[in-house]
């Protein structure tokens, strides 16, 4: 497919301009956009194709201002709101989740640690029956079905995914703690400020500028896609009764993500639409100060945020994870730009992360949802670029 690619790539980041080609012309993207920001500038800002994925408006064009759902890179964006409540003194990280939600105490649950929900090892990554939709969105279910579960490891002891629980996790625990909602102390505080066309809970005002995600099938000409899983990670993915299955069947049928009640919700884990200049952006005010001198962490809650807390065999993914607090960790199941990046894949396709000491934000978005959970071949193409501009 030959695109027309829109944008801006400042001298030196050619490479990253060259693999966003690439990613049309061979790696099947439909509609798609990359941003970078380096010590606080943006130097790339491209995008292009179509902005909506399955051919149902072939002659709307992604334009600069247009949004898509991003999946579990969510996750990263959504993480900053409890680092920031730390930051401010308002949520201990070393506190039990029962300190802030005491319902959560069930079923063995009494000893959780707020940085035990936040880094994957609350135990509770799967439910013992799916949510619908509307039970996931209306705030309440989702909360009470994971404080009724009795957790699949002890708490603390060990770690795995938590692909759509972590909505209502986090959201709960935030809601306990200060009585706001994950999706409105974003927009208030991080998203307003900053500048980032980033929401959790998609705004009415704003559905104009959403285009259509769909699933796609790698083309043949890609080459690099053909490799194949390890046996027992596939295993995992096609056993019904496995944690594997079960985590991400936490909502059960899979949600429509095109539908316009799904996009107005708050889910933290998994619904989070914005742009790729947001992505870049706000991970590059993660790190630092960003252009018109706003940042959202301090030096020390920077540190946090790339602190290992998880590493080794994730029991969800099958593979070994690295996870900080509510970001994941460079490693070869998400290969970020360095060891010490942190961000947050989505499945399918969309990827943002920091990278301190580059002074690096990045985020790419596709509405082509491909089969990849955490390293696909289109991000990591690009990351390779980049890689390779900095050298």
């Amino acid at each position: 497919m030959r695109v027309d690619i829109q944008g801006v790539v400042t001298e030196g980041f050619e490479p990253v301009r060259d693999a966003f080609v690439r990613n049309f012309e061979v790696l099947g993207d439909r509609g798609a956009a990359v941003a970078v920001y380096r010590d606080g500038r943006k130097v790339v800002d491209l995008w292009g194709g179509t902005k909506d994925a399955d051919g149902t408006e072939p002659r709307s064009p992604w334009t600069a201002d247009t949004a898509q759902i991003v999946r579990s890179a969510t996750k990263g964006v959504a993480a900053a709101v409890p680092l920031l409540l730390h930051q401010r003194g308002l949520l201990d990280l070393d506190a039990p989740v029962g300190s802030y939600w005491p319902e959560f105490k069930a079923g063995g649950k009494d000893r959780t640690l707020v940085r035990d929900l936040l880094a994957h090892r609350a135990g509770v990554p799967a439910l013992e029956r799916g949510l619908t939709a509307a039970e996931a969105a209306d705030g309440v279910t989702g909360a009470h079905a994971v404080a009724a579960q009795q957790p699949f490891w002890e708490p603390g002891a060990a770690h795995g995914y938590h692909a759509q629980t972590y909505s209502w996790l986090l959201s709960e625990l935030v809601l306990r703690a200060t009585g706001r909602t994950v999706g409105g102390i974003l927009a208030e505080e991080i998203a307003e400020p900053l500048g980032l066309d980033f929401w959790i809970g998609l705004p009415e005002s704003e559905v104009h500028r959403v285009g259509r995600v769909a699933p796609v099938d790698p083309p043949a000409s890609a080459g690099m896609l053909r490799t194949r899983p390890r046996r027992n990670v596939s295993e995992a993915y096609a056993d019904p009764d496995s944690l594997t299955r079960r985590a991400f069947a936490a909502i059960d049928p899979l949600p429509d993500e095109n539908d316009p009640a799904y996009r107005a919700a708050e889910l933290p884990a998994s619904n989070g639409i914005g742009t790729a200049r947001a992505l870049a952006r706000f991970y590059a005010a993660t790190i630092g100060v960003v252009e018109d001198g706003a940042r959202i962490f301090t030096p020390a809650t920077t540190g946090l945020a790339g602190k290992e807390l998880s590493a080794g065999p994730d029991r969800v993914l099958v593979v070994n994870t690295r996870f900080g607090p509510g970001y994941m960790l460079h490693g070869p199941a998400s290969p970020l730009l360095s060891p010490v990046s942190f961000g947050h894949p989505g499945r399918g396709g969309s990827l943002a992360f920091a990278d301190p000491e580059a002074g690096i934000g990045f985020g790419y978005v596709t509405n082509a949802h491909a089969k990849s959970v955490t390293a696909d071949p289109r991000a990591q193409a690009l990351v390779r670029a980049l890689r390779s501009a900095l050298a």
